[in-house]
């Protein structure tokens, strides 16, 4: 039988999703979940692989598995033997051929700042601080010019697995609610630390750093070194996978 998950975590003690020896990840520690109420072992395929740090609400995992639990036990019964920072929110049953990450159409992320000269204690775990001054409507132009089809090696570092670079951005957008910055990102798929790079590039903007047009330039393909330096993973979320017919209820 197979099931997927949605998983919702706080990145900040994690060494990132993927499992690695000596090191506490979230796909370690829900699979040791897993497998303990499942009693049996348990391989999971995930919809986005978060850096270190990074958190999720909307992550989505599937996995196979012989048991008579219903979903909704195996989601309560894994999340009361995970540790704090972590839960399987729902559980349902999914076709035998579903892949959780070969399914997922889009991604989507959100990028939380505080712009404020002085930082806030409350939000330091969940946004990057930035006291400097910046100009919202450079934010919300350069945000403007990712959406579309774009090359973005430069937001990815050099050395990198992926041997395709061209995405495909849905959604890029800023939203301010007093001195919280929120970037709502929705792309097919992201390279490897993309979103904080992007972010980090259009904050160069916002301070007047960086023009328009050479981000406009960085889009069309260009050198890690050429583009700004990637925000801190704090501020980034995943927020949900899109899939052409998959629903968690309530």
């Amino acid at each position: 039988m197979k099931f997927a998950g949605l998983v919702e975590y706080d990145g900040t003690e994690f060494a990132g999703w993927a499992e690695q020896p000596g090191q506490r990840t979230v796909e370690g520690e829900l699979r040791r979940a897993l497998g303990t109420v499942l009693r049996q072992p348990v391989k999971l395929s995930v919809a986005g692989r978060t850096d270190a740090g990074v958190h999720a609400s909307g992550q989505v995992v599937s996995f196979a598995a012989e048991t008579g639990l219903a979903p909704d036990l195996i989601a309560y019964k894994a999340t009361a033997v995970l540790p704090q920072d972590v839960a399987l929110r729902r559980c349902t049953v999914v076709p035998d051929a579903f892949d959780a990450r070969k399914d997922a159409r889009s991604r989507s992320y959100e990028y939380r700042i505080v712009n404020s000269p002085v930082r806030s204690p409350l939000r330091r775990r969940y946004a990057a601080f930035v006291p400097r001054e910046l100009d919202f409507g450079l934010l919300r132009r350069a945000a403007a010019l990712v959406r579309g089809v774009h090359d973005f090696r430069a937001f990815t570092p050099s050395r990198t697995y992926h041997v395709r670079f061209e995405r495909i951005v849905s959604e890029s957008r800023w939203e301010r609610a007093g001195e919280l910055l929120t970037y709502h990102v929705t792309a097919d798929s992201f390279l490897y630390g993309m979103v904080r790079s992007l972010v980090g590039t259009m904050l160069e903007v916002a301070e007047g750093k960086r023009s328009l047009e050479g981000l406009e330039r960085l889009l069309e393909g260009a050198e890690r070194r050429q583009a700004g330096p990637a925000a801190p993973a704090r501020g980034l979320t995943l927020v949900g996978a899109g899939y052409e017919d998959l629903s968690f209820g309530g």
